[in-house]
């Protein structure tokens, strides 16, 4: 999870000379590279302080977009006024350090304790449920079917944390803690497209990636992480780990997501909020042996099948008129 999206307003029915081999080559990084994070935090955090990880991650994601822009765009390529860089920091703390820094936290501490990563990936995917909820209470009214949508997912949800008593059942506290990260990001998502952001999309994610890890920092250091990181005890493993996620998840697959929101149709590229959870069930069985029992194949596959409905539904509205907020999109990750 990084950043929103830009606005589709000017994107909806946009026609580009995109060829279809380019576009799914993006989206396949889109779908791999975004569903790959969630494993990529666990392992991170096997041996890192958990904030401090996710701090570290923006950061350098951040800095080194920053230095991107400024070199190819000049001077002026980061300008933005003070109401910009205030709702830019709000977003980036709402998306970053309260929805990904609590999905970080979860996905840290001994089994039995930690969410699984394909777990915590499945919950997130909720958050274009929580987004069609919130634009309810604001006077929107979605269409019934995407209400419908809404309730199959949480269905999914409820099946897919309910006590098993097995030793493979989803930690409870944990679980919650990835539903309070999905529902910050809900409210980051949801207000990005409400209040006056950068207008261009790289601009926003610099700002919202350097407020997100400061937050973070901080959180950080209050909880005693950083009094306790020794950098020469962190693995060889975790240190790859992060460098994964500052690379591919926050840098390429979010170039990759931004370049397809203006040359594929918005239908399309949303088909990522409900590919991205079973790529991360799929790794996280196959490398680092997660288990995959019935309760989560049936809790899954509920709220897949509710996102992919809520998405669906909301597809004709998107076609021909720009959408009032994100509810058939995820941010990220990652």
């Amino acid at each position: 999870m990084t950043s929103s999206p830009p606005s589709a307003a000017g994107l909806a029915g946009r026609r580009t000379d995109a060829a279809p081999t380019l576009i799914w080559t993006a989206l396949i990084v889109v779908y791999l590279l975004w569903g790959s994070t969630y494993l990529g935090i666990r392992i991170a955090v096997e041996s890192l302080p958990p904030l401090t990880s996710a701090a570290l991650r923006f950061a350098a994601a951040g800095l080194v977009l920053a230095a991107v822009l400024r070199l190819r765009r000049g001077p002026g390529a980061l300008r933005v006024n003070r109401r910009q860089l205030g709702s830019a920091a709000l977003v980036g703390v709402l998306l970053l350090a309260g929805g990904n820094g609590l999905v970080v936290l979860a996905e840290s501490g001994p089994p039995g304790v930690a969410v699984p990563s394909g777990i915590a990936a499945l919950l997130v995917a909720t958050v274009p449920l929580l987004v069609v909820l919130l634009r309810s209470a604001t006077g929107d009214r979605p269409p019934i079917w995407t209400f419908a949508g809404v309730t199959l997912g949480f269905i999914g949800l409820v099946l897919l944390v309910l006590p098993a008593g097995s030793a493979d059942a989803v930690p409870l506290v944990g679980a919650l803690t990835v539903v309070a990260a999905a529902t910050s990001w809900s409210v980051g998502s949801f207000l990005s497209g409400r209040i006056r952001m950068p207008a261009d999309p790289f601009v926003a994610t610099v700002y919202e990636m350097i407020a997100g890890a400061l937050v973070l920092a901080v959180v950080a250091a209050g909880r005693g992480e950083l009094r306790d990181f020794h950098p020469a005890e962190v693995s060889t493993r975790s240190w790859l780990a992060l460098a994964y996620l500052m690379v591919a998840g926050s840098l390429v697959a979010f170039t990759a997501y931004v370049w397809l929101l203006h040359n594929a149709p918005l239908s399309l590229v949303s088909t990522y909020a409900y590919v991205n959870p079973a790529v991360a069930v799929a790794l996280g069985a196959l490398l680092v042996a997660e288990p995959i029992t019935p309760q989560v194949l049936l809790g899954g596959a509920v709220i897949v099948a509710g996102v992919a409905l809520v998405v669906t539904t909301e597809r004709p509205r998107r076609s021909g008129a720009a959408p009032r907020s994100g509810a058939a999109r995820v941010g990220d990750r990652r």
